[in-house]
C-alpha cells in the first residue's frame, strides 16, 4: 500500500549522503517556498529546458514563431498538470493535510509536466527512431560480440533508445552543478516523473501494464532508481499517483494543440477538424459537447466576416478551450474515481483513456497523425533530420572511441580530428564520461554519444554535423 508521506517525500539524494533531513535552500531562515516548489524552479532555470525552444514538437525547423516546440508543449501540460492538481488539493481530501497538498500537490506536478520531455531528441520522435537506427546498423561495431560483447541488457539502451530515461539521466547526473547529484531534485519528484518503471530489456510495447510499454530507466541509473524506490514506496510497475495525472495532461496537449497547430499551419482547416470528429465519434457525450459548442462559435464568427485564416485561428482557439475544460474535468473525476486503486498499486490503465473523455482523445491524435504527421512538409524535414542524426553520430563515434589508449577514456585522441570533434562535446558529458565507473568502457563510449546527440537542439544538430562533416578527412 502506498503512502502519500512517503510518495511526497521531500528530502534529496544529497540529503541522504549527508545524512540530514531536508532544510530549506541549505539552512535559509528566509526561504518561503516548499521543497517541490523549489524544484520546479530549479527545473526551469536549467539549461536543458531553454534547449527546448529550438527542439521539435511536431513540425520540425518551423519558421513560423507560432507554432508549438518542446518548450511550449512543456510549459502548457505544466501549466495543465498544475490547473488539475488545484483541483485536486483544493477540492479532494486525498492528501492529508501535514503535507500541505494545497501547494505541494501542484508544484510537484507543474515540475513534473516541465521536465517530462527533457530528454528528448532533436526533430521530435524521429530522433529517437535515428539514434535507435544508427545502433541497429552497428550493432557489432559498438557492442562487441563474443565473450567481451557488452550485455543483452545494456545493449537494450540503445536499441530501444527512449527520451522518457534520457529525462531521468539528465536530471540526476547529467546536469553538474558542483557534485554528482545533477539537480538533485526531492525523492518525491523523481518518483513522480517516471512514467515507465522498467529497464529497457524488460519494456514491451503491448504490455498490459502502461508502465511497461517504454523504458524507464537506463543501466546507467539503475541504483538511483532503487534508491528513490525505496525513499517512496514505489516499485517495479507501480506509478506514482501523481504520474498518470502528468501523462493525461500530456495526451491533452499532444491532442488538442497538435491539431491546433496543424491549422495554424494551413495543413487542414477547422471544419475538416469538426467533420472528422463527427464522423468517427458518434454517440459521445463528451465530443458532442465539444463539437456542438464549437460549431456555435464558428458561427457567430462567420457573421463578422472575418478572412478564411482569421476565422480558422479563432475557432480552433475556442474549440481548444472546449475541448481541454471537458478533458481537464474528466480526467479529474477519472483520477478521483481510481486513487484507491492507485494506492494499492493495483491501477495499471491510462487515465486519459479511461475517462469520459477517451474517444474525442483518440480522434483528434489519430486527425494529427494522418493530416499533420505524416505531411510532405513534415516528412521531408524529418528525412532531412534522420541524414543529420545519422551523419553527427558517425563523426562523434569517431572522435569517442580514436584515442591511444582504449581503457583509458581521458587519454588522448590519436587525430586531429578525433581531438577536435571531442572537444565539441560538451564538458560535463566528457566529465561523467571520463569518471572511473564499473560500467563496461564500451557501454560508456555508446552513452555519451547518445548524451551528446539527444541533448542537442535541431538547428545545433544541424551546425555541428555541417561543421565536422568540414574537417572530417
Amino acid at each position: 500500500m502506498l503512502a502519500w508521506d512517503k510518495l511526497l517525500n521531500s528530502r534529496r539524494r544529497k540529503d541522504r549522503v549527508k545524512k540530514k533531513q531536508a532544510a530549506p535552500a541549505d539552512g535559509d531562515t528566509d526561504e518561503v517556498r516548499t521543497e517541490f516548489e523549489r524544484d520546479y524552479d530549479r527545473i526551469l532555470f536549467s539549461a536543458p529546458v531553454r534547449r527546448l525552444g529550438d527542439k521539435t514538437q511536431v513540425f520540425p525547423l518551423e519558421p513560423n514563431d507560432s507554432i508549438r516546440t518542446r518548450l511550449t508543449h512543456s510549459h502548457e501540460v505544466a501549466n495543465l498538470a498544475r490547473s488539475i492538481g488545484v483541483k485536486i488539493a483544493f477540492k479532494t481530501t486525498i492528501v492529508p493535510e501535514h503535507l500541505d497538498p494545497k501547494r505541494n500537490i501542484p508544484a510537484l506536478l507543474a515540475a513534473i509536466g516541465l521536465a517530462h520531455d527533457l530528454g528528448n531528441a532533436p526533430f521530435g520522435h524521429q530522433g529517437e527512431e535515428s539514434i535507435r537506427s544508427w545502433f541497429r546498423s552497428r550493432e557489432t561495431i559498438v557492442f562487441g560480440k563474443g565473450p567481451g560483447a557488452l550485455s543483452e541488457a545494456m545493449r537494450e539502451d540503445f536499441l530501444q533508445f527512449d527520451g522518457n530515461p534520457q529525462t531521468l539521466r539528465l536530471l540526476s547526473r547529467l546536469q553538474v552543478l558542483n557534485d554528482n547529484f545533477g539537480l538533485n531534485l526531492t525523492y518525491g519528484t523523481l518518483g513522480a516523473l517516471s512514467k515507465y518503471t522498467v529497464p529497457s530489456n524488460r519494456a514491451k510495447k503491448k504490455a498490459k501494464n502502461a508502465s511497461a510499454r517504454k523504458p524507464g530507466f537506463f543501466r546507467s541509473e539503475a541504483d538511483i532508481v532503487e534508491e528513490v524506490r525505496g525513499e517512496t514506496g514505489l516499485s517495479e510497475g507501480t506509478r506514482h499517483p501523481l504520474t498518470f495525472v502528468m501523462e493525461a495532461c500530456d495526451d491533452m496537449a499532444y491532442s488538442v494543440l497538435d491539431t491546433e497547430d496543424a491549422v495554424k499551419k494551413g495543413l487542414v482547416s477547422f471544419s475538416d477538424v469538426i467533420a472528422y470528429l463527427k464522423h468517427h465519434g458518434k454517440d459521445d457525450t463528451s465530443l458532442e459537447q465539444v463539437v456542438g459548442k464549437s460549431e456555435k462559435k464558428y458561427g457567430e464568427y462567420r457573421a463578422e466576416r472575418l478572412s478564411p485564416a482569421e476565422l480558422n485561428d479563432v475557432s480552433m482557439q475556442m474549440f481548444r478551450v472546449y475541448a481541454i475544460g471537458r478533458m481537464a474535468a474528466d480526467v479529474t473525476k477519472a483520477f478521483e474515481e481510481r486513487i484507491p486503486k492507485m494506492m494499492k498499486g493495483a491501477y495499471v490503465g491510462e487515465l486519459m483513456f479511461d475517462s469520459a473523455s477517451a474517444k474525442l482523445c483518440e480522434c483528434l491524435k489519430r486527425f494529427a497523425l494522418e493530416h499533420a504527421f505524416k505531411h510532405r512538409s513534415v516528412l521531408e524535414i524529418e528525412l532531412q533530420g534522420h541524414n543529420v542524426l545519422m551523419g553527427l553520430m558517425d563523426l562523434l563515434w569517431k572522435a569517442i572511441t580514436d584515442r591511444e589508449d582504449s581503457k583509458d577514456a581521458g587519454s588522448k585522441r590519436r587525430t586531429p580530428f578525433a581531438r577536435y570533434a571531442y572537444g565539441r562535446i560538451s564538458e560535463n558529458y566528457r566529465r561523467i564520461f571520463e569518471a572511473p565507473s564499473s560500467l563496461p568502457i564500451r557501454y560508456r563510449e555508446a552513452q555519451l554519444l547518445t548524451d551528446m546527440v539527444s541533448g542537442a537542439a535541431d538547428s545545433y544538430a544541424m551546425c555541428l554535423y555541417n561543421e565536422l562533416k568540414k574537417y572530417d578527412a
